[in-house]
């Protein structure tokens, strides 16, 4: 690894010092002093971005006059001449990144960023904000980022276990959730990466449904979910988060039926992803009984938010999350491209969806 380069930018308030990459210990620190940190914006995370694709440690620190400090955390691409680099945080199917920081960021601090970041040598550069800090970084983007909306859902745990069981979760989940602690349905956990296997073949299964509920040919699918999400992604973070990563397994006469990973850090709890053999799943409503039981053992360990990710407005994804109580919060992208790249490939999959009668779900 090259040695951090320190660079200087002069703003109105004073200089303010770069040094890329981060250094990790100072990124580890602030990612301890944020309250909000979630884990996809920690160093282990970047680890697990390199160790599965083609990327680099790009991340910033910048340190300002006042003393204060901010992490960025990014990644660009090996082997690739700056003018076709991209820097993100993150690349997509990676999840939100976004900046760390302890207290409150002002709009000219933000400015100073989103500047740097949008003069950057590259090809294409951004950065997906976390659900919350949108108002103060939304107003500092300067016109050369354009911006992109995704929605995020996030379940409040203040006030513990009896609070969102009570208050926050809709009739019908409790509902669901006694009809399977009635069933025979089975439950264990485990943070070594040993249902890895059984997680595997639950996602085939999947993808399978979600072909047929897309209308989408089942080849394609499997193409595209593997090239999405291949499995070696979900082997890396289960090594690499050291006990942070969590799957819960629903078993049903001794079959897998239903499996949710959760991923936390500090106050943060993700679910970050799930997969189900409905005919086994579904009549014994061991999905929502595994998020129950995610949301306890988040409550227990004193998280302060069970983050749902994302969903498309609308959709029976959003409806299931909405009746756990999760919130919609926007966590919008931010990018900046030589060549319309990201409109281009948009369009090319709205074509291809009306070509096959795609639906989403």
């Amino acid at each position: 690894m090259n040695a951090p380069a320190v660079l200087l930018i002069h703003t109105p308030d004073g200089p303010t010092h770069v040094t890329a990459p981060a250094p990790r210990e100072t990124w580890s620190a602030l990612a301890r002093q944020d309250p909000r940190t979630q884990v996809t914006q920690t160093p282990a995370w970047l680890d697990c971005i390199c160790a599965t694709g083609p990327y680099r440690d790009a991340s910033r620190l910048y340190e300002f006059q006042d003393g204060s400090r901010l992490v960025l955390p990014l990644v660009g691409r090996r082997q690739r001449p700056g003018w076709l680099d991209a820097e993100e945080s993150w690349p997509a199917g990676w999840g939100v990144g976004g900046p760390l920081f302890q207290g409150d960021v002002s709009p000219a601090k933000a400015r100073v960023v989103l500047d740097d970041l949008a003069r950057r040598p590259v090809f294409r550069t951004g950065v997906r904000f976390r659900p919350g800090d949108e108002d103060v970084w939304a107003g500092a983007a300067p016109v050369s980022l354009r911006q992109e909306p995704h929605m995020t859902q996030v379940l409040d745990l203040d006030g513990g276990f009896g609070t969102v069981w009570m208050g926050r979760l809709r009739d019908r989940v409790r509902r669901d959730v006694r009809r399977a602690e009635r069933s025979q349905v089975e439950v264990e956990v485990d943070t070594t990466g040993r249902f890895i296997p059984p997680f595997a073949h639950l996602y085939e299964h999947s993808i399978v449904r979600w072909a047929r509920q897309q209308h989408e040919p089942l080849a394609l699918a499997r193409w595209r979910r593997r090239r999405e999400f291949p499995m070696r992604r979900m082997e890396a973070v289960a090594s690499r988060l050291d006990g942070s990563c969590a799957i819960w397994m629903a078993w049903c006469a001794g079959e897998p039926a239903a499996v949710i990973v959760v991923l936390r850090h500090g106050a943060c709890a993700k679910y970050w992803r799930g997969a189900m053999n409905r005919d086994l799943a579904h009549p014994v409503r061991a999905v929502p009984l595994l998020h129950r039981l995610a949301i306890e053992d988040a409550c227990a360990a004193g998280c302060r938010w069970y983050d749902m990710g994302e969903s498309a407005p609308g959709s029976s994804l959003a409806l299931f999350k909405a009746g756990f109580g999760a919130d919609n919060c926007s966590s919008p992208r931010y990018f900046r491209e030589r060549l319309p790249v990201t409109a281009a490939d948009h369009w090319l999959r709205a074509a291809v969806k009306r070509a096959i009668g795609f639906r989403d779900a």
